[in-house]
């Protein structure tokens, strides 16, 4: 693996070594990364992270549940086509020329782009069953056809492909085939205190400790629909600090602790538990 840029982190994204070993793997094997794990760990962030660290242009492809395949490669816009041809050749517009009305989707313009990039399938599980099989070609060729112009896009410089997913559904296994798969583990208090000290350096100390061995007490509840996440922690901990809170008022009580949870069962069951300042 000498003959790439190795991504060892960023500044202000805390990776485990399992974490830098399987981004620096597919990047060798020249296969998207396929990254899962709850919201609010870090999946998305890890291609920002990537591409500050490797001084690479980041281009984002958010899925929705109305994503199509096809709106990544390119979009022939046909009724532009045929208004132009209602006036004739005018301002120098050849309607007979296809080219100018086909316009690439982000996996055209991260293949043809001049110098590598990084590409970030964001959500992937949100779309249709069927939209991971429909890339199925540009995973393993990096290509696809264009039939209106009889011309094939061909990745020449591989982009480093980040896929993320929620495991909201199962994805095939076909797609899973075509790339290397990590799951981010929710990190131990250790990292989460680095992570918070990459972020907000100058917080107290005593402060930060304070809040974070409540916010584990809290992730151990049981029944909880959605547990706090590291985002979540970051901002509440932001909350904390400049409302003044003080590190043993978080050991009696927990204050705003609607920033931390999000789930209207889970912030009865946690105020019970704990109480809210």
């Amino acid at each position: 693996m000498s003959s790439f840029n190795r991504f060892s982190g960023a500044s202000r994204y805390i990776a485990d070594d399992v974490l830098l070993s399987d981004v620096n793997a597919a990047m060798a094997l020249g296969r998207p990364l396929l990254v899962r794990g709850e919201p609010g760990t870090g999946k998305t962030m890890l291609a920002h992270a990537i591409a500050e660290s490797l001084e690479m242009p980041l281009m984002t492809w958010h899925v929705k549940s109305t994503t199509t395949a096809q709106e990544g490669r390119y979009h022939y816009d046909v009724v532009q086509r045929l208004n132009d041809s209602r006036f004739g050749d005018v301002d120098g517009i050849d309607v007979r020329d296809i080219r100018r009305y086909i316009k690439l989707g982000v996996l055209g313009r991260a293949f043809t782009a001049e110098r590598p990039v990084v590409l970030l399938i964001d959500e992937i599980d949100k779309a249709d069953v069927e939209f991971p099989n429909d890339l199925l070609r540009e995973l393993d060729e990096m290509a696809f056809a264009i039939p209106e112009l009889e011309e094939t896009v061909r990745a020449e410089r591989r982009p480093v492909t980040i896929i993320t997913s929620n495991a909201e559904k199962e994805l095939p296994d076909a797609f899973l085939r075509r790339c290397v798969f990590h799951y981010i583990r929710f990190p131990e208090q250790e990292r989460v205190r680095r992570i918070v000290q990459a972020h907000m350096p100058d917080l107290e100390e005593r402060l930060v400790n304070a809040a974070i061995v409540k916010f584990y007490e809290m992730r151990a509840v049981g029944g909880l629909r959605k547990k706090p996440s590291t985002s979540e922690l970051l901002d509440w901990l932001l909350v904390l600090a400049r409302a003044g809170v003080r590190p043993e008022q978080i050991a009696r009580k927990v204050p705003f602790m609607s920033v931390l949870v999000k789930q209207e069962k889970d912030l009865e069951l946690l105020a019970r538990r704990f109480g809210e300042a």
